[in-house]
């Protein structure tokens, strides 16, 4: 695909952010934000063996109290209500257009989310019964969108004002400002997407829509250094995912132009250099924004907002990427789909659909096809982020 000129990209990523939050226009007949439960809708679909339980999580972002929506995972995927929780904060009540606003420690013990009404993020202990609150404090600016989290550091996306990144120890859940670890975005009107460490934590990647930037900060001792910006090579860069090599795979929802996003594969090496592996390779679909890897490397899906699709990619041993099916459609979700997770044994995927308040629910074959095994509907108006486990 050509890279557009200056003018051009600027215009459609104004609109690519617009397709890509499509969420916050959603209109959910159940305003008393009860949770539904899962419709089956494919009851042959092959059951994996040895996969466990886990559970599903996301956020109200309601104005008046923002809460986790937790719901148990069973053994075939399906996903079950288990109630909602207080972060202490307070939503806007509307999607916030990032990928990473409620995410899991490698352990899975901890909960971290945000609070983008209230400038400030939230950490809950995860239990057999739920959650339970343990702390919360001031993000470090204005409207946080996206979290990231390696080895006892947090830093968060904040959105709002100018725009930044800042970080904080964490010893079970309990916060720590990092001092002089706060760092400036390209431009106040960068429309920033996600945040996300690398594996080793010596690095920061940071995405941003309107300027088509991808951001790197190097990291030591916890503390972010001075930026490096590199120009997009894919058009309104969105959400991405890291492998376990630190390549990292950008979906590119390249202004919201019809059948025209994509995934864009980068490599980072140890001196925080960023190379482009692939791509872009397009999706065939409309407004590619989140980005999901599975844990052995092998598959990445975007969830195509503007279509209500999901498109896989098989992953090489370069990091280079190719779609699974000519279509671009390994899966049909609900309209707007809004974020994806996959179980932490990359069995199932989940992706929360924005315009119609669901979750809807894949298995994930050996091959990297998906089977659609149901729907969770019912989901408050405005939810945001989603993690799984």
């Amino acid at each position: 695909m050509k890279r557009l000129n200056t003018l051009v990209v600027a215009a459609v990523s104004l609109v690519g952010l617009a397709s890509c939050q499509k969420e916050t226009q959603s209109v959910n007949k159940n305003d008393d934000g009860i949770m539904g439960m899962t419709q089956n809708n494919n009851t042959n679909a092959r059951v994996s063996e040895g996969t466990g339980q886990g559970a599903v999580y996301l956020l109200d972002n309601a104005t008046v109290s923002n809460h986790v929506l937790v719901y148990d995972r069973s053994v075939n995927g399906e996903l079950s209500a288990n109630g909602s929780f207080a972060t202490g904060g307070t939503g806007t009540g509307a999607g916030l257009g990032s990928q990473g606003a409620v995410i899991l420690d490698n352990g899975n013990q901890y909960l971290f989310a945000v609070n983008a009404g209230s400038n400030d993020i939230s950490s809950f202990r995860i239990n057999g019964n739920g959650l339970t609150w343990v702390d919360k404090i001031a993000s470090g600016g204005t409207t946080p969108i996206s979290l990231t989290l390696n080895d006892g550091v947090i830093y968060v996306l904040n959105a709002g004002g100018t725009g930044n990144i800042h970080g904080f120890r964490v010893d079970q859940g309990h916060f720590m400002s990092i001092g002089g670890s706060t760092q400036s975005l390209s431009s106040g009107a960068a429309g920033p997407a996600e945040v996300q460490f690398n594996n080793e934590g010596t690095a920061l990647v940071v995405t941003e829509k309107n300027t088509n930037t991808v951001d790197v900060f190097p990291v030591n001792n916890g503390v972010a250094g001075a930026r490096v910006s590199y120009p997009s090579t894919g058009i309104t860069p969105f959400g991405f995912a890291f492998d376990k090599n630190d390549q990292f795979f950008v979906s590119d929802a390249y202004g919201g132009m019809t059948g025209q996003s994509a995934l864009t594969s980068y490599s980072l090496n140890d001196l925080g250099q960023l190379a482009v592996l692939s791509g872009p390779v397009g999706t065939t679909q409309t407004s590619a924004c989140w980005v999901a890897v599975t844990g052995n490397g092998k598959y990445a899906y975007t969830a195509n907002t503007g279509s209500a699709t999901i498109s896989g990619y098989s992953i090489n041993s370069n990091g280079e990427v190719s779609l699974l099916d000519p279509s671009g459609v390994s899966g049909n979700t609900g309209m707007s789909p809004a974020d994806l997770a996959l179980s932490n044994n990359s069995h199932f995927l989940y992706s929360r659909n924005g315009a119609s308040n669901s979750i809807s629910l894949f298995e994930v074959q050996s091959s990297g096809a998906l089977i659609n095994i149901g729907t969770v509907t019912g989901l408050p108006r405005g939810s945001a982020g989603l993690a799984a486990k």
